[in-house]
């Protein structure tokens, strides 16, 4: 008697650590995976169901696949780009990622989908090209206004420098430019940062909408303050290979007087941050979202301990680790037998 199929796909969150949020405006950045990851679970079943945080829907048609406004929207956005999955199954997907966090929870999740209907259809795909359907569906299909850091990151994972020249809004480029991606994670032995989340959620569009409408429209204070943020992350590559932590904090703390100068940080933000800096932090900046979210700071020494002391006296709610932990994968596949199985004894 044939089984039926169970397929599980996993993708991490992510911390900015320098130059975002120039991922929109064709810039480049540094970027680091969490130890937290989004879950998507297919199980062959009668019917195709989507499930998650206590909600429930079965899909027979395709207008059943129109946004609504739920949690189960996520899939039903991956399934109208990538088609039908046969034979049907039960998708049902869970987060260790906080919701709204600045650590690009829904991107791992949108990733991981993608990933695991495209195993389940047996198609392949390369890694940037997941990346950029990813993307595709978070920007067209969702509406979400978004760069390609958060999809490149869940898609590559690790510690990485990212390029992005030639992929800003508004440029329509045929064929479309790939990212630049570059491990950085083999050269860096230990990672000298903390995260702070703040418990305050926020959409990281709505932060980052009215700036983008500044920079379409050609302010000249946006344009060169993202075109320095970009800058930051190369200058920074430099400093973190060559061991120079203290100007690789500056560059952070240049990096958010930028930000902030353009209303993308928060209360809850700047209390985090100057924590951090008072406690002994080197650098300090947003690392995802803004007016909420998460904050990251730079420890000189090894064992960060008390700078996570700092950020939760401070407030945080919780400090993830970042750790070059991988991008999206399969965990399991019941129709894939081993290459090699153990002979019965």
């Amino acid at each position: 008697m044939r089984l039926p199929r169970r397929l599980v796909v996993s993708a991490p969150g992510r911390a900015g650590v320098l130059g975002n949020p120039t991922d929109q405006y064709g810039g480049s950045q540094i970027s680091c995976s969490v130890g937290l990851r989004a879950r998507v679970t297919l199980v062959e079943a009668p019917k195709l169901v989507l499930a998650s945080q206590d909600q429930e829907c079965t899909i027979e048609t395709p207008p059943e696949l129109e946004l609504r406004g739920d949690p189960l929207d996520l899939a039903r956005a991956v399934l109208a780009e990538v088609g039908p999955l046969v034979p049907p199954c039960r998708i049902e997907w869970t987060s260790e990622i906080p919701l709204q966090s600045g650590l690009a929870g829904s991107t791992a999740l949108v990733v991981a989908l993608v990933r695991a209907c495209l195993a389940w259809q047996r198609r392949m795909m390369r890694p940037h090209a997941i990346a950029e359907l990813a993307r595709h569906i978070e920007s067209a299909r969702m509406g979400v206004v978004c760069g390609f850091g958060d999809q490149y990151m869940a898609v590559f994972g690790g510690l990485r420098y990212l390029d992005f020249r030639g992929k800003a809004h508004g440029e329509v480029l045929k064929p479309p430019r790939y990212a630049t991606v570059e491990a950085l994670d083999p050269f860096v032995p230990s990672l000298p940062f903390a995260l702070g989340v703040t418990g305050v959620r926020h959409h990281s569009g709505s932060v980052h909408k009215p700036i983008r409408e500044r920079w379409l429209a050609g302010d000249p204070e946006v344009v060169a303050g993202y075109a320095r943020m970009a800058e930051l992350a190369r200058e920074g590559k430099v400093a973190l290979l060559s061991d120079d932590l203290r100007r690789f904090g500056e560059l952070m703390n240049e990096n958010h007087d930028l930000q902030r100068g353009f209303g993308g940080s928060g209360e809850s933000n700047e209390r985090l941050i100057s924590a951090a800096l008072q406690a002994g932090a080197l650098g300090a900046k947003l690392a995802g979202a803004g007016d909420g979210g998460t904050i990251i700071a730079l420890w000189p020494d090894g064992d960060v301990t008390p700078l996570e002391h700092a950020l939760c006296a401070a407030g945080a709610v919780a400090t993830p680790k970042m750790t070059p932990v991988p991008g999206v994968e399969v965990e399991e596949d019941s129709a894939v037998r081993p290459a090699n199985p153990k002979p019965q004894e």
